[in-house]
């Protein structure tokens, strides 16, 4: 999107923190850190290793699930990158946020019974169980590269640019800080320490965002003052659903085709996100935490992406400065990637812009910390346990360890080349386009068709990963550009998804008519015969149920999909 005649003056980085804001950060880094080490003395008095350290000893209850699901999935990268969606192309990228609900939906109903009835400690852990142990393998390296460079490279970019642009510290030396700080307590504590900072920083963050929110709201004067201001240039900005040619490049028909395809991989099969419920105390906690941060999951797009949106409009009004500009192909832009801190600076009063600036780090450090967690325990129990079986907790705790600060590292180093892309929201999820459908296709077809066989599977897995690979090779060099350019194909990133994922099913589906599967009964009992069963489990009594509060929470997104169509 480019802004019409408007004043490209900068910002300068740091105005305005004060010895009162830094005195808020300081004393909340603190605290967190803290409190994650506490969390290790008390796992190591209880004598807790292996699942202590990794599951957090199975002990987690839906309240602790649903906020450190939400917690993990919702980073500065989600602040700085949905804000600027929300300025670039209004609410279209919040479907990212409302569909996540459906398929938080899919994990309460269909997965997490077989991820707890199974007792896997990995996600990869149980594709060994319903195909192969080179499945295992497969998906154990796939799990661990995205958490590096697709969890943590992203959340570091973003956190640097935006720490960068409010307290005008040098970008890389923000992000070495924050990120030893939270291998700290991560190294220290493992799961427990993640879930209970998680659930902490889940409220300084969703006040410190709905904070700001309600500021700006305020300023640009209200809902209607809103709608008018935009209307005249943009008129769709504040709607969800777009057609196609759309400046979003998200048209609805991708939505709904395309999105289940990443949301099952991110929401359902991602060690990352599914390491919560792995440490459910039962089953009934295992589903309902999920469904929990699927209502969470209803905020995002009115404390994320709508403060883009409100930051456009102030502009417009000339109630604050426009952004600062960046170079990018060598034409001066707005740098919207700024526009989170750029309101921070603009609309909050000293003092309060520490809270913010502490719900920023809050972001931050939830989503390395778990991305870290989840790395120690799938290289420890995918790969380590694997060549060494009779391998002690206590050994593998410190390999975990170990592998923790080698990810930090990895992650720091490969974050600047994101700088690639010019909208880094629709950058993180073309990445997840190519590597979402073969794991999608595996976990869908696994737990829904009995005849999907491992050696199906393996193929899948390799021939998805080739695919995945050169569409993003292609891209890298600007690929698809090339192709609108030259001959006017436009081929929207989440069709990418869709075609990956078909192709993959079709090699699954061939591959397993002539190789068909040898059921042991371990793996029988990890498909649904009737996907009705989901529904037939025992479940807790009134609003509890999770029957009732799946459907509650389709309503509701099906609700608001029809007010912002």
């Amino acid at each position: 999107m480019v802004d019409k005649g408007l004043d490209t003056a900068g910002t300068a980085a740091g105005v305005g923190i004060g010895p009162v804001d830094w005195t808020v950060i300081t004393v909340y880094m603190l605290g967190i850190v803290a409190l994650g080490c506490f969390a290790g003395l008390l796992r190591r008095r209880k004598g807790a290793e292996g699942h202590g350290y990794f599951l957090a000893g199975k002990s987690l209850t839906w309240p602790v699930i649903g906020l450190a699901l939400f917690a993990t999935n919702i980073s500065t990268f989600h602040l700085v990158s949905l804000a600027q969606s929300g300025y670039d192309t209004g609410l279209a990228m919040g479907n990212f946020e409302w569909m996540a609900a459906f398929t938080l939906i899919c994990l309460s109903l269909f997965f997490a019974p077989f991820y707890i009835r199974s007792k896997v400690a990995t996600l990869p852990d149980f594709l060994e169980k319903r195909y192969s142990r080179g499945c295992r393998d497969w998906f154990a390296v796939i799990s661990i590269l995205s958490a590096i460079f697709i969890h943590m490279g992203f959340t570091l970019y973003t956190g640097a640019k935006v720490l960068e642009g409010f307290t005008g510290l040098p970008q890389m030396w923000c992000i070495v800080v924050v990120a030893c700080l939270t291998g700290l307590y991560t190294i220290v504590g493992g799961l427990l320490a993640v879930v209970l900072t998680e659930s902490i920083q889940t409220v300084v963050l969703v006040s410190g965002a709905a904070f700001i929110t309600l500021v700006g709201y305020y300023k640009v004067g209200g809902w209607d003052a809103l709608q008018s201001t935009l209307a005249a240039d943009w008129p769709e900005h504040l709607t969800v659903l777009r057609d196609s040619g759309d400046y979003s490049d998200l048209p609805w028909y991708t939505v709904f085709l395309g999105y289940p395809v990443l949301g099952i991989w991110y929401w359902c099969t991602d060690q990352t996100i599914v390491q919560r419920v792995l440490g459910a105390r039962d089953e009934n906690h295992a589903r309902i935490g999920p469904l929990f941060a699927g209502f969470i999951k209803i905020l995002p797009v009115f404390i994320f992406v709508l403060p883009g949106s409100i930051c456009l409009a102030l502009i417009m009004q000339d109630k604050i400065p426009a952004l600062p500009t960046t170079v990018i192909d060598g034409v001066e832009k707005p740098d919207t990637l700024a526009t989170y801190s750029h309101m921070i600076i603009h609309l909050l009063p000293i003092g309060l812009r520490g809270i913010v600036a502490a719900a920023l780090l809050a972001a931050l450090m939830s989503t390395v910390s778990g991305a870290l967690n989840s790395i120690a325990t799938l290289f420890s129990y995918d790969l380590v346990k694997r060549w060494r079986p009779e391998v002690s907790d206590h050994t593998l705790v410190l390999v975990g360890r170990i592998v923790t600060a080698v990810a930090m590292v990895a992650a720091i180093l490969w974050s600047p080349l994101l700088r690639h892309y010019e909208d880094i929201f629709k950058g993180v999820n073309q990445m997840i386009s190519y590597v979402a459908p073969p794991v999608t296709a595996l976990f869908v077809w696994g737990v829904f068709w009995r005849r999907a066989s491992g050696t199906a599977a393996l193929a899948t897995a390799w021939a998805g990963t080739a695919m995945g690979l050169g569409c993003f090779c292609f891209e890298w060099n600007n690929g698809f550009t090339w192709l609108k350019e030259s001959y006017g194909i436009q081929i929207p990133f989440l069709m990418v998804a869709v075609y990956l994922f078909v192709a993959c099913s079709v090699v699954l589906v061939v591959v397993s008519l002539f190789k068909p599967a040898r059921h042991s009964p371990e793996s029988e009992a990890l498909v649904w015969k009737n996907p009705l069963d989901a529904l037939r489990g025992d479940s807790w009594h009134g609003i509890g149920n999770y029957r009732i509060l799946a459907a509650v929470l389709f309503v509701a997104m099906a609700g608001l999909y029809w007010l912002f169509r």
